[in-house]
């Protein structure tokens, strides 16, 4: 498929870090584990040219079972909204538990346009399948009543996640993540996580591009899988984490609750607005 390159856009910053592409996942609005507010701080402080929600952004299967969306959750989407006014491209790849949007490919709602899934082309060059990964979870595939079983007792150690950090606030500690930290420490669940890791980086190797950017897993991190990258974004609920592509193609989490310093350094370098390709579901099924 052929793009035609889009010209740089003639920016209004809104926060201090401007940077080339911004990649979020798995922000859970609808949900109280969903840390709107870090969020939201977030947001104001980086602008892009390209947004990619890369799925999991509003927690459909929450809502349906008790309806919960504060005004800090909508104060995000209205912060999106208006990023795509002022000209940001923003794609929306759903994830599982926004799967009711699957049904809307193609489609663009307030100039967010939904995608099962993009080919992303860096400043150098690389070009990177994005994906949510629910689709290679064997769990959420073949067992999906187990999976929502999960889903509660996930929920159960988010809520004891919160109250063990609104302790440690009482002691001025920082903030932690006990339920990553538990997940961490499972045998079963690094297992897992590996072989996520192996089975989305086959599915990038597949497409015939350099690696890819996820989600799904909560688990931010970059790294060399054999020849191809493995990126994935983490989450708003346990890590406070997204990925941001500089004006040079270099790749970086940003984790907001224990922010880097100097991250700064290349706001003001200007390149070409990133390509996307979209891929169609017939494609990602061969």
């Amino acid at each position: 498929m052929n793009v035609v390159p889009e010209p740089m856009l003639a920016h209004e910053p809104e926060g201090d870090t401007r940077v080339r592409t911004l990649f979020l996942s798995d922000l859970h609005l609808g949900t109280k584990g969903c840390q709107a507010e870090k969020l939201l701080e977030f947001l104001r402080d980086h602008e892009a040219d390209v947004i990619y929600l890369v799925g999991d952004i509003v927690d459909g299967w929450m809502l349906r079972s008790g309806w919960y969306w504060p005004q800090a959750h909508n104060d995000v989407v209205q912060k999106l909204l208006r990023r795509a006014r002022k000209g940001a491209r923003i794609i929306y790849i759903p994830g599982n538990h926004d799967e009711f949007l699957r049904e809307f490919y193609g489609t663009h709602f307030g100039g967010i346009e939904v995608a099962e899934n993009i080919v992303h082309t860096t400043a150098d060059g690389r070009r990177f399948l994005v994906i949510h990964g629910d689709l290679f979870d064997v769990v959420i595939r073949h067992a999906r009543w187990l999976a929502l079983l999960g889903n509660k007792a996930y929920d159960l150690a988010i809520s004891l996640n919160t109250w063990f950090n609104a302790a440690r606030r009482l002691f001025g500690l920082p903030y932690w993540s006990l339920s990553q930290w538990v997940k961490l420490k499972v045998k079963n669940a690094v297992n897992f996580i590996g072989e996520y890791e192996r089975t989305l980086t086959a599915e990038a190797a597949r497409h015939h591009v350099d690696g890819v950017i996820c989600g799904h897993i909560h688990h931010a991190v970059i790294r060399q899988v054999g020849a191809l990258t493995y990126v994935n974004c983490g989450d708003w609920v346990e890590s406070c984490t997204a990925v941001v592509e500089h004006f040079d193609g270099r790749l970086e989490i940003i984790d907001w609750v224990n922010p880097a310093p100097a991250r700064k350094a290349d706001n003001r370098i200007s390149s070409p607005r990133p390509d996307v390709i979209p891929m169609s579901s017939n494609h990602h099924r061969n």
